[in-house]
């Protein structure tokens, strides 16, 4: 292995067994909550088994919703799910996946720093995971790192990832495993069935692997009877059977684990002790979450819904978890609404329906699918003055909604969906356009944090309370600075550019009701106990007394 400093981080590492989409996110979120209560500085992995680099080249029906970090990676959206309940900036070197543990050993291979070795897939690939585990570990100087590995066990994808973390506790010791295993209650049985989670664990054991701790996943809560079944056929104690049923939201979990012991059995399995009475402020935040009973109606516009007969939510997971924290700060319970853009394509009258809705959200996204659909809603919610938050693609749209509708530039366009418009009010950046020539797609957009000067009086800056903001972005498209003038002739302000002064950060309608777009996607900074700015001001203008129309 090349030479790597071992850090004297803590790993916990969390497999998942049965079937995926178990909630190992959650859980992994949950338990590094935990220890940051203790007053710990707690980091967290994501290991992801695909070939891809990074999930920047997936569709969002693919792989779920693409998180952005701080420094410019694309990643699993597990985390921005991490960030949330860490309230913490992680990394890219955070994200590790099989593509690019394979790149860099091919690539060491070519430099020779092998030194002429047969490269083999065991032990060099094991290696390599160990290697990013800990430079990512130093990096952030952790007490405790968490670990998840995507995929379920069996998998063969997964192996090599586990081989790593197996080597790494019989050489270093200071690794401990959280297995989430599912425990079905099939409907014609009426009976939680333990089988699916033992030969979950029998499988980590076949690559070495002696789980810790078994998170048992189940529509209902753990009995006695098979909490005993499980330890005596998982070959572990009792309390290391930690029960986790369906909670209304996934910010519940943390207490659910609390109660049960976990943190302080986890701190116990290193050594460390354990202090009570420290989620004071997060118990709060779950009573208020309860108490919010009076329902708001927001709408999210987008495109990247459906996967065959199924809605996929995790597209816009950031943006719906955004909803969710500015609700909640104001006391009301968020209803989140799907709304397919292409719908309105096919019909234009169907945009009515947006009237019994407090708000309105279009997110990001890329290409021309769906997109005239969210170009009439977008126009619905402006001549109807119903709150609007237009994200990157959703300012983008918004821009060229207006050129059309108000400046009466009739087939204005981006040049992503038709190059040859007559009126690109939406433009490629100059940087971008070699690339796209090369076809050099993967990681090379505009990415991660850039800082913006808002105009001091703007809507914008109110709602920031500051006149400079770094957010993060994912983009290859701008305003084009052509039509500023022209736009802004006709009510669309600009308030809010980046420090060069060229790139159009933040646009408003100042006479509306509340209309607003970002070119960066704030929903990724957004937290449960720190809601972001943008979606705040979008619910209370929602919640306000002044009638859709004035």
């Amino acid at each position: 292995m090349r030479e790597t400093s071992i850090p004297k981080t803590k790993f916990i590492v969390v497999t998942g067994g049965v079937i995926s989409g178990l909630g190992k996110g959650t859980v992994t979120s949950a338990i590094a909550f935990l220890l940051k209560a203790q007053g710990y500085n707690v980091s967290a992995i994501k290991i992801d088994p695909y070939i891809n680099v990074d999930a920047g080249t997936m569709r969002p029906t693919e792989h779920g919703e693409v998180f952005v970090t701080f420094d410019g990676g694309e990643t699993d959206q597990d985390l921005g799910n991490y960030e949330r309940f860490l309230d913490v900036e992680l990394p890219k070197i955070n994200s590790i996946t099989t593509g690019q543990v394979y790149l860099s050993v091919i690539q060491r291979e070519r430099n020779l720093e092998y030194e002429g070795k047969n490269v083999e897939v065991i032990p060099h690939i094991p290696q390599e995971v160990q290697r990013r585990i800990f430079e990512a570990a130093s990096a952030s100087q952790a007490d405790f790192m968490t670990i998840e590995v995507g995929g379920t066990v069996g998998d063969y994808q997964s192996v090599l990832f586990l081989e790593a973390l197996r080597e790494m506790r019989r050489v270093y010791g200071n690794v401990v495993f959280v297995h989430v295993a599912y425990l079905p209650i099939p409907h014609n049985l009426g009976e939680m069935k333990t089988k699916p989670a033992q030969h979950s664990v029998r499988a980590l054991n076949a690559v070495g692997i002696m789980p810790d701790f078994l998170v048992a996943r189940a529509a209902r809560t753990l009995d006695q009877v098979r909490r005993e079944k499980l330890a005596s056929l998982c070959n572990m104690q009792d309390e290391a059977i930690i029960a986790a049923p369906d909670v209304p939201s996934i910010y519940e979990v943390p207490l659910l684990f609390e109660q049960q012991g976990f943190a302080a059995m986890l701190l116990k399995k290193f050594g460390l002790s354990y202090t009570a009475g420290k989620l004071a402020q997060w118990s709060q935040f779950i009573r208020n979450i309860h108490a919010a009973k009076e329902e708001i109606a927001i709408a999210i516009v987008g495109k990247y819904f459906d996967i065959g007969d199924f809605t996929l939510e995790d597209s816009y997971v950031s943006v719906i978890e955004s909803i969710k924290h500015a609700c909640w700060q104001v006391g009301r319970k968020p209803k989140v609404h799907w709304i397919d853009s292409k719908i309105y394509e096919k019909d234009p009258q169907q945009t009515a329906q947006l009237a019994q809705y407090a708000a309105i959200i279009v997110p990001g996204g890329f290409g021309g699918s769906g997109v005239e659909g969210k170009i009439l809603a977008i126009r619905y919610a402006r001549e109807h003055d119903i709150p609007y938050l237009g994200l990157c693609y959703g300012m983008q749209l918004a821009v060229i909604e207006f050129a059309r509708n108000v400046c009466e530039l009739k087939d204005a366009n981006t040049t992503e969906i038709n190059p040859s418009t007559p009126h690109p009010v939406i433009d490629i950046l100059a940087e971008q356009k070699q690339k796209l020539a090369d076809k050099d797609f993967g990681g090379t957009m505009r990415l991660g944090n850039w800082k913006a000067v808002l105009e001091s009086d703007s809507v914008i800056s109110l709602l920031y309370g500051t006149t400079e903001v770094l957010e993060r972005h994912r983009h290859r498209y701008e305003v084009n600075p052509k039509y500023l003038a022209m736009l802004e002739a006709k009510g669309m302000r600009f308030s809010g550019k980046s420090v060069i002064g060229e790139l159009v950060e933040f646009m408003e309608l100042p006479k509306h009701r509340y209309f607003v777009g970002t070119q960066a996607h704030p929903e990724f900074k957004s937290r449960p106990l720190r809601p972001h700015p943008l979606f705040v001001g979008l619910v209370k203008a929602a919640i306000s007394d002044r009638p859709h129309g004035m």
